[in-house]
């Protein structure tokens, strides 16, 4: 099965809308992307190898499950959020990672 990107986006876009609501969104921010590894024995270090060359930032969380992949501080906006987290979607797939959202961490 293809991953839903137009589903992906639809989420990214209405998170960002939701966020604004319930607080005043920063100018500036690193974005942490959350991915969720499909299989216990998930090859973590390739995954990170490759968000590494692509500019991210990566650290695997301490529920062995889940792997961070951090990029900025960047301009924020709903569209450039969704534009670096297709690029880290893409590559994590190639992994087995699923995305599970992302979070702001101010500068």
């Amino acid at each position: 099965m293809s991953h839903d990107y137009k589903a992906q986006q639809a989420e990214t876009f209405e998170t960002f809308v939701e966020i604004g609501k319930i607080e005043a969104l920063p100018k500036r921010a690193v974005v942490n992307f959350l991915f969720l590894a499909d299989e216990v024995d998930a090859p973590f270090a390739a995954c990170e190898k490759a968000l590494k060359a692509a500019g991210f930032t990566t650290r695997q969380d301490e529920d062995g499950e889940t792997l961070d992949a951090r990029i900025g501080p960047m301009d924020i906006s709903a569209t450039t959020i969704w534009a670096e987290e297709k690029r880290a979607t893409e590559i994590a797939l190639k992994f087995g990672f699923d995305p599970d959202g992302w979070e702001l961490v101010e500068e």
